[in-house]
């Protein structure tokens, strides 16, 4: 599932970019957020009294956070080539994979810090300011994101917690697109933009959030964040095909090293179950 989400996220991401002259960075990001979050609330329709006031809580600050993870990295890659945004994003998971709860293994993500390097190539420089600022930002916005969606998935049944933490998202990003470039960003969308947006909302992120919902009730966030390591090399494939964006041969062993550490990750990480029924208390 989380290989599947991951492969989701890049299509989606890639072709996101051939919007960003009709309506920006901030709008595409928004307005799918926002259709993802009336989406998730036609289908799953949340029941109030699934939530206690910790819940909704929780679920308010994962919405806040999914919206940062988006806007942000949407600003980055308008700014740097995709595979190397997603790679300085995964510093996030990274850093969980390293420090979160959990029994993986620490050589799994030496490994794959080891590729993010080859992936990025700082020794280079020349990378843009604003779009290494605003990866970081995603990735500092991913990690919070992997450590509060499996904690709403393990306190809320079914996809209950990603139908409220979406909306919230959505509302949020909305706030922030109209703070940034007023009522006319609206004025720029077209019903083929907007048939566009709803298929790439259904991809990305209702899709892939399911997904990873779903993935982090069955891997330790520390496993995850490990496995995450694969998405720059997803994303540097999808750069590719989608948007023309050739890989060196540095960023070719990065993807070697990073598919070895996602692989190892997945083969040490598996959580304990959760006893059917089983609420965790909160903190």
């Amino acid at each position: 599932m989380a290989l599947a989400s991951m492969s989701c996220v890049q299509l989606g991401l890639a072709l996101s970019v051939h919007l960003f002259h009709q309506l920006g960075p901030l709008g595409v990001a928004g307005l799918r957020l926002v259709l993802a979050g009336l989406l998730l609330l036609i289908l799953v329709r949340p029941r109030p009294g699934d939530f206690t006031r910790h819940d909704l809580r929780a679920c308010c600050m994962l919405g806040v956070v999914t919206a940062g993870l988006m806007l942000f990295f949407m600003l980055a890659i308008a700014r740097i080539p995709l595979g190397t945004a997603s790679a300085l994003e995964f510093l996030g998971p990274l850093v969980v994979s390293i420090y979160g709860p959990g029994s993986g293994r620490k050589r799994w993500t030496v490994l794959a810090a080891a590729g993010v390097v080859l992936l990025t190539q700082p020794w280079h420089g020349g990378i843009d300011p604003a779009g290494l600022a605003f990866a970081l930002a995603a990735g500092a916005c991913w990690g919070s994101y992997i450590l509060l969606t499996q904690h709403v998935g393990d306190r809320v049944t079914g996809l209950s917690g990603l139908a409220v933490s979406m909306p919230v998202a959505g509302v949020f990003a909305a706030l922030v697109v109209l703070a940034a470039d007023g009522p006319s960003e609206l004025s720029r969308v077209t019903w083929h933009a907007f048939l566009i947006l709803l298929g790439l909302a259904a991809l990305h992120p209702v899709l892939t959030f399911t997904l990873e919902y779903l993935s982090l009730r069955g891997l330790t966030a520390r496993a995850f964040g490990t496995l995450m390591s694969l998405e720059p090399a997803i994303a540097l494939l999808a750069g590719l095909v989608v948007l023309g964006q050739v890989p060196d041969l540095a960023s070719a062993g990065g993807i070697i090293f990073v598919v070895i550490a996602g692989i190892g990750a997945i083969r040490t990480g598996a959580r304990e179950p959760v006893p059917p029924g089983a609420r965790i208390e909160a903190p």
